[in-house]
């Protein structure tokens, strides 16, 4: 079983053919409103991979968090605890996506601002019987670290996405199991610009495991000194967003069936890539056939140099 915590949001998405430079104003395509925040993301995205999850987060008390509570009732999970603030908006999330595919991404995050150590404690038990946590930083810092300090008590393998990348303290990292940062994240934690570099260098810190991950170009693996490189999938990517959630929620629930780690980046990077195939982001969180006919039939990319 699979325990994610995190952040819930309403996202509000443009397709653009570029995206505006400062004081500029350009036309867009297409609008859409969905589900979105990175904790909801990587949550669906285990759900879809397989896993038997429980979703812990915190919306407010207005209609967005209703849709949201809603929406997330629906998709499968083993348990779903929505927690309420009456004095915070439910987060937002506002999205550009180029033509290219890439994205611009402002968070607003109301309610999950409010997500506080005590609503862990109050709720530990939600981590009975669970093998892995997984945890992500739109929700405070403090509460990160008092969920990985509790699920660390409870024996849990713990996984972080460092996701929007911020300064980690040292007794946080050393709490975590699994790190998986992009190449963005891990450059702003280390100031190394090489994905295999920063990665050695978060593991020295005291993380068991560090994956990089690369986009299009797969993904570096350390642990210590040990360098692994896992190469991507050939796909007709039209968004990447929620590329990266898709990637940590295939991985948790590849960790908690007990997969050795090297496959469950493998499984990973199949999730990651086949989510960039659709637009969207909790729509595009793939199955699990679809992830398996991926790793059967779909073609590697040639490996990182």
């Amino acid at each position: 079983m699979i325990i994610v915590i995190g952040s819930s949001n309403i996202d509000l998405t443009v397709t653009v053919d570029c995206f505006p430079t400062p004081g500029e104003t350009i036309p867009g395509h297409h609008f859409s409103q969905s589900f979105g925040g990175k904790g909801a993301n990587q949550a669906v995205a285990a759900v879809r991979a397989g896993g038997q999850v429980v979703f812990m987060s915190k919306v407010g008390t207005d209609a967005n968090g209703t849709l949201i509570e809603q929406y997330l009732s629906a998709q499968g999970f083993r348990q779903l605890a929505m927690l309420h603030h009456e004095d915070s908006s439910t987060g937002v999330a506002m999205i550009l996506v180029d033509r290219a595919g890439d994205n611009q991404i402002v968070v607003v995050p109301g309610s999950n601002g409010r997500f506080t150590p005590d609503d862990i404690r109050q709720h530990a038990t939600l981590m009975t019987g669970a093998r892995v946590l997984l945890v992500q930083l739109e929700i405070p810092m403090d509460t990160v670290q008092e969920a990985l300090m509790l699920a660390k008590r409870l024996g849990l393998i713990t996984i972080l996405n460092p996701a929007p990348a911020r300064s980690l303290p040292p007794d946080l990292l050393r709490l975590v199991d699994i790190l998986t940062p992009n190449e963005s994240e891990a450059r702003a934690l280390t100031n190394l610009a090489d994905a295999a570099n920063a990665a050695q260098s978060l593991s020295a810190q005291g993380v068991g495991a560090v994956v990089v991950t690369c986009g299009e170009r797969g993904a570096v693996m350390s642990r210590g000194k040990a360098v692994t490189i896992v190469p991507a999938f050939l796909v007709d990517a039209v968004d990447s967003t929620g590329a990266g959630d898709a990637f940590n929620g295939a991985l948790a629930s590849a960790v908690a069936d007990g997969m050795e780690l090297d496959s469950a980046i493998d499984i990973a990077n199949a999730a990651g890539g086949l989510a960039t195939t659709v637009r969207g982001v909790q729509e595009s969180m793939p199955t699990k056939v679809a992830i398996a006919s991926l790793l059967r039939h779909g073609t590697r990319k040639t490996p990182l140099a």
